[in-house]
């Protein structure tokens, strides 16, 4: 078996649990591809090879130890390669990463065994028209339109298939998966949505109207954004990844081909996440 293994660089509790896993791995005769960041961050690079666009065709699984934003990351270096991901958390809501530090050994050993479940997961992809460029195009948890920091609020034209639903007057749009439900999403007042339900979430960040709410879709629209702004640019967040967009670009946002695969513990599931990460029906 070969695993792929991911980390959040920048806190000494992830390399530590890296060691761990490493030394867990060593043990079981399992080859591990390390990030590129891991090896130079913990100077393994004679003793590890890299994970890359050759090598993932090798990989079984991918490890993802830090919280949600390195999952993310994650999920974006193996988009397209059919590879699961395991999180583990050591950040803070860790919804994505469900297996938590004292569950990591027993959680590798089930791995090993096979026994787990694949849970797989909707992606979105953004399209640029007007010679725009995306560095990021696929999301699992959202796509977001922002206004800049210093600017007045942005206009957003809504197409849905081609046909005008809504011209947002707001801080932003967020265009969420039912996975990215939980995310942006839910800070901007949007609705949870079970991972499988074939939806996509419209959700207005500050909206200017009252009588303007988060919008639930059927995951097979294909929805364009014209936005308007003062400064003559915007913000486009990918999954926590933004960069600048001139405001003649029309963006052009779909469900993705490509899915993403989640392994699952067999004693977790959404509604464990809901009640022990966001305390779902707590007194």
């Amino acid at each position: 078996m070969t695993v792929a293994l991911f980390g959040n660089t920048y806190k000494d509790q992830t390399l530590a649990q890296v060691e761990h896993l490493l030394a867990f791995f060593a043990s079981h005769h399992v080859r591990v591809l390390l990030s590129q960041e891991l090896r130079y961050e913990m100077h393994l690079t004679q003793d590890y090879d890299g994970y890359s666009e050759e090598s993932s065709e090798n990989v079984d699984y991918a490890i993802s130890v830090g919280g949600d934003g390195t999952f993310l990351t994650t999920a974006a270096a193996v988009i397209g390669k059919d590879i699961p991901i395991l999180g583990i958390n050591c950040g803070h809501l860790g919804f994505l990463t469900a297996v938590t530090s004292d569950e990591i050994d027993s959680a590798l050993e089930k791995l090993l065994e096979g026994d787990c479940t694949i849970d797989e997961r909707a992606v979105l992809q953004v399209s640029t028209q007007n010679g725009g460029h995306v560095m990021m195009p696929y999301a699992l948890n959202e796509v977001a339109v922002m206004k800049q920091e210093l600017s007045s609020m942005i206009v957003i034209d809504t197409y849905l298939n081609g046909h005008l639903l809504h011209t947002y007057k707001a801080d932003g749009l967020v265009i969420a998966t039912p996975t990215g439900s939980t995310a942006y999403s839910l800070s901007a007042g949007g609705p949870l949505v079970a991972p499988h339900v074939p939806a996509i979430v419209l959700t207005p960040i500050a909206t200017h109207s009252l009588n303007v709410r988060p919008l639930v879709i059927t995951e097979d629209r294909v929805i364009e954004l014209q936005v308007h702004s003062r400064s003559g640019s915007f913000l486009i967040s990918v999954d926590g990844r933004s960069q600048a967009v001139r405001e003649d670009v029309k963006l052009e946002i779909r469900k993705a081909q490509h899915t993403i695969k989640i392994v699952q513990m067999k004693d977790h599931s959404f509604i464990h996440a809901l009640k022990n990460k966001l305390l779902w029906g707590a007194e």
